[in-house]
């Protein structure tokens, strides 16, 4: 399968909305879902810390994710944003294709 998700978690609905849109217009990944926001605990600056965040899903190609990885850890306002590649092991073909012919392979 040539077809990957990749997972990050924002600061707020408006920079989730922001940069999604964003690499969906550069051609990054075929397909972006804002999920609602949820409560992250994580340890930071040697404290426990909690946040609300936003979750999001971005569906790209195998080849493309690495270069948005790069591209959200740059627009990302986070110093060290939760950016995680998730290999998709099965599809539906026609999915799996639209996803393909929707994300730039350069």
């Amino acid at each position: 399968m040539t077809i990957a998700t990749v997972y990050c978690v924002f600061a707020d609905a408006d920079e989730a909305e922001r940069i999604g849109r964003k690499v969906v217009e550069e051609r990054l990944a075929a397909c972006v879902n804002v999920l609602a926001p949820c409560r992250s605990f994580y340890r930071w600056d040697g404290a426990v810390q909690q946040a609300r965040e936003v979750p999001v899903l971005f569906k790209t190609t195998q080849a493309a994710a690495g270069r948005l990885v790069d591209r959200l850890a740059l627009l990302h306002s986070y110093d060290v944003p939760a950016i995680t590649v998730w290999p998709v092991e099965q599809a539906l073909g026609a999915y799996a294709a639209w996803v393909s012919e929707s994300v730039r392979e350069d």
